[in-house]
């Protein structure tokens, strides 16, 4: 059993030894003779026609670097040129203007001066006077001038006109003061053209800023409760410490006085006011020559507007009528109030074809107007509208 076995085994090893041989030997044959071309030849690779590319996009030609221009003037814009030569040929005639008010203790051998504020000014003529605000000198009886170079330089007050928020200060004979602006005109203004104001902003000294005009014929109310006309409003940026100080047209010319803005938080937001040069030009020479403006009138006294209110009349209600003054002559009539309580009174309701609502409207009315000219005042008396002509006479 054991022989048979291992001759058996012997035999199946030698078969499978055979056929391990024989594969291997038909494996190298077929090596050899795809080696020596005598096998078939191999399937070739199916061919592809070739798909036209899509288009690529021309590669642009290399950007540059922009080349830089030299530092320098004539690099400038033309604006910036022009804003240039117009904060040079001007600024030194923009002053610091700082108010105080000198009081004396109950038990105090000397006077102590009291701060009052500060704001800004120009020279206006060649006879050393300062335009400024009458907010910036209110309450004050003490005055310094300051210019670009650092010197300070008291003043004196000679005007102020609180109905249009302007001042006069005069400085010393012996003071060299800088050359004064050039006067411009503001009936030829137009909404957005350029405008320059320089000031000095939180008593940052000769600050410049830029803006346009934003809008013509504004109206603003002055300290003395009366409207000021014609008011310049722009956005050039105001800020406190710039009242007084000029608003300049392209040309470096004179064209308003900057004076207040509308904020809520007491910082510039974009809309100041200026009071037009035309009304500067008007009430300046006579705060110059005489302390004071001249205004007319016709010789009446009115009761304040909230009666009018109060008994339901549109217009000014006479009460008082100076002796031999125009209204006198022509027959206007003071206030009467009978035995029962019952008031008889002359309304103002008209002068020529202005209608006249309240008291700002008869001040605005006569505020352009010299003494002598003649007028039509209408008068509403007893329900019924009368037309008398009189010439305005110059009051105190």
């Amino acid at each position: 059993m054991i022989n048979l076995l291992r001759t058996t085994g012997l035999s199946l090893f030698t078969c499978t030894v055979r056929r391990r041989i024989g594969r291997t030997l038909a494996i190298g044959c077929l090596f050899f003779a795809a080696a020596c071309g005598d096998s078939e030849p191999a399937p070739k690779a199916p061919v592809q026609t070739p798909v036209a590319a899509p288009p690529v996009a021309p590669i642009p030609a290399r950007m540059t670097a922009p080349v830089a221009t030299p530092l320098g003037e004539n690099a400038l814009l033309e604006n910036e040129r022009n804003t240039i030569d117009v904060f040079r040929a001007t600024s030194e005639s923009v002053v610091f203007v700082t108010s105080t008010q000198y009081q004396r203790s109950f038990f105090g051998l000397f006077a102590n001066p009291i701060n009052q504020g500060t704001g800004s000014g120009f020279i206006f003529d060649d006879d050393r006077h300062v335009v400024t605000n009458f907010h910036v000198v209110q309450g004050s009886n003490a005055f310094s001038v300051s210019f670009a170079d650092g010197s300070a330089h008291d003043a004196k007050l000679i005007g102020v006109d609180p109905y249009k928020d302007l001042a006069v200060l005069e400085l010393e004979r012996s003071v060299d003061a800088p050359a004064p602006l050039v006067h411009g005109s503001s009936k030829d203004l137009v909404v957005g053209q350029k405008v320059l104001a320089i000031g000095n902003p939180f008593g940052l000294d000769h600050t410049l800023t830029t803006g346009v005009i934003s809008a013509l014929g504004r109206e603003m109310q002055s300290l003395a409760n009366t409207t000021i006309e014609d008011v310049i409003q722009t956005d050039a940026s105001i800020n406190p410490g710039n009242s007084g100080g000029p608003l300049l047209d392209s040309h470096g010319r004179l064209i308003g006085v900057n004076t207040s803005i509308i904020s809520s938080s007491g910082q510039s937001a974009g809309i100041s006011f200026a009071v037009p040069v035309d009304t500067v030009k008007r009430v300046i020479p006579q705060l110059i020559k005489e302390g004071r403006v001249r205004r007319v009138g016709i010789g009446v006294s009115i009761l304040p507007d909230n009666y009018a209110v109060k008994w339901g009349v549109e217009g000014v209600i006479v009460r008082d009528v100076v002796s031999g003054g125009p209204a006198a002559d022509a027959g206007v009539r003071p206030m009467e109030v009978d035995r029962r309580g019952n008031v008889f009174v002359d309304v103002i309701v008209g002068i020529n074809d202005t209608k006249i609502r309240n008291f700002d409207d008869l001040f605005r009315s006569f505020d352009t107007r010299e003494p002598n000219e003649k007028v039509t005042v209408h008068i509403m008396r007893e329900g019924r509208e009368t037309l008398i002509e009189m010439a305005l006479q110059e009051i105190e």
